[in-house]
């Protein structure tokens, strides 16, 4: 795992959250913008999921490949299944699911993280 990229991820989730909150606060539904939000948040976490399996390929182990493959793909879905029902959510309760997502995310990520190098946390 990248450790700068696992900090990217959880700072843009938690922006993202923010954002969302504010829009859900203010009662307004997703709007476009907030689909590309998540479509970066998803491409970085593509990207980690990538160079991870990559590692594991070259011969590098989490303690447990199970569990951590099992955390990987759950974080790998859980940006593309929110922004849809969030986006499908024409009321103010959409944005919230993403924030809910984007508050979800970075906690994955740190255990992600315990997983792959329980040394290093």
């Amino acid at each position: 795992m990248v450790d700068g990229l696992t900090t990217t991820i959880e700072i843009a989730s938690l922006a993202m959250a923010v954002w969302c909150l504010i829009t859900t606060f203010r009662d307004r539904p997703m709007v476009v913008p907030h689909l590309v939000g998540m479509a970066v948040l998803w491409l970085l976490v593509i990207a980690q999921a990538v160079v991870s399996t990559v590692q594991m390929a070259g011969g590098e182990r989490p303690a447990e490949t199970a569990t951590f493959i099992g955390y990987l793909a759950t974080i790998v879905l859980i940006p593309p299944a929110c922004a849809t029902w969030g986006f499908v959510e024409r009321t103010r309760w959409g944005p919230a699911v993403i924030a809910f997502a984007c508050l979800i995310l970075p906690v994955m990520m740190v255990r992600l993280q315990q997983v792959w190098d329980p040394a290093h946390v």
